[in-house]
């Protein structure tokens, strides 16, 4: 089984598509051409096991469905039944909104799952599930803190240099 992946290359940071297998070694940036291996054991079984762009070991399902057509589908199925309540059509109100709901459990039921990696946000999919659970707002939660104080911290020579012009005026 081959398994998709689509991610940002940490070298260009432009989004890449690649099929991948368990015999894999290395994974490239058809980009820019940058390429790297891919850890040991990330892939056993056609199963995803950890992230094979970033070190991370955490990843997490969710359904592989465009969240603005899930937004528009109860957007719409809300602005319907606005307007057959202004009527006072409550009957066609309720069949208005549990058509809403049906939509949403219909695709539910039949839309797949994809992987994503918590730290880089790559998504696999074509993978066996795995011991991978949902989402969890307190593992993204402690990923987005890091990627903010990473991005907050000065260069090791800037730093110096604003250090030395500190001390000078002292």
């Amino acid at each position: 089984m081959v398994t998709q992946i689509r991610f940002a290359c940490p070298q260009c940071e432009q989004t890449d598509l690649q099929s991948l297998s368990a015999q894999d070694t290395k994974l490239g940036c058809s980009h820019c051409g940058a390429e790297w291996a891919i850890p040991t054991g990330a892939i056993k079984d056609d199963r995803v096991l950890r992230c094979v762009v970033c070190p991370s070991q955490e990843l997490y399902l969710r359904k592989d469905f465009p969240q603005r057509l899930g937004l528009a589908i109860v957007v719409a199925g809300f602005t319907a039944s606005c307007v057959t309540w202004y009527y006072h059509q409550v009957l066609l109100t309720f069949f208005v909104l549990f058509a809403a709901a049906l939509v949403d459990v219909i695709l539910y039921a039949f839309v797949s799952n994809v992987l994503t990696c918590y730290r880089c946000h790559a998504e696999y999919r074509g993978t066996q599930e795995s011991d991978h659970v949902e989402f969890n707002l307190e593992v993204h939660e402690r990923h987005r803190q890091q990627r903010a104080r990473l991005k907050e911290q000065p260069d090791e020579s800037e730093s110096g240099n604003d250090r030395s012009r500190s001390e000078g005026f002292a």
